[in-house]
């Protein structure tokens, strides 16, 4: 059995408030098919969205990054095509806050896969050198095989996306996959 998560795929995080730009705009077709093709097979998808409260004193990221994903704000509705492709499968589809880096930190996702016999993850979104990484390091810690879609990663930092996908590669032995393939 297999999920896809699709990791922090929000306008704030392609053209909003920390925007991957370009990169980001690139993959939003294909994380909108791939979407549609694991909703469509009834797999299991998590929209794994960034949640943030303005002005948070206590988040180890208000250091480090402008505000960003912040509750109740439209930087947090998911980016182009991928909110239409939430739309029409919301009812198969599983939306997840999270607070930190990993979509595992903090959260149910864990529990989720292991009840549906969940043992391979596609992940998919941005940033890949930050959120997409370290849920790829937590998934592959708790025992995942994990696939990343080449064609629906993306980041900020070119050089710290191609560093991610053969950090992923060498170190957890990730597939790096580009187009669709089916691993059952």
């Amino acid at each position: 059995m297999r999920a896809l998560i699709v990791i922090d795929y929000t306008v704030d995080f392609v053209v909003g408030k920390l925007p991957c730009g370009d990169p980001g705009i690139a993959i939003e077709t294909r994380i909108s098919e791939l979407t549609e093709q694991f909703a469509a097979q009834q797999q299991f998808v998590v929209m794994a969205v960034d949640l943030h409260e303005e002005e948070d004193p206590y988040h180890p990221e208000t250091k480090l990054f402008p505000p960003h994903n912040i509750r109740g704000t439209q930087g947090r509705e998911l980016y182009g095509k991928l909110q239409e492709a939430y739309e029409q499968h919301a009812d198969g589809i599983y939306w997840m806050d999270k607070t930190r880096y990993s979509a595992f930190c903090g959260t149910d996702l864990e529990l989720r896969l292991r009840a549906r016999g969940i043992q391979e993850l596609h992940l998919v979104g941005v940033c890949t050198d930050i959120c997409v990484l370290h849920t790829a390091i937590d998934a592959y810690n708790k025992g995942f095989a994990i696939v990343i879609h080449e064609d629906a990663v993306a980041s900020f930092n070119p050089q710290g996306h191609e560093w991610a996908l053969q950090h992923v590669q060498g170190t957890l032995g990730a597939k790096v996959v580009r187009g669709f393939t089916n691993h059952e």
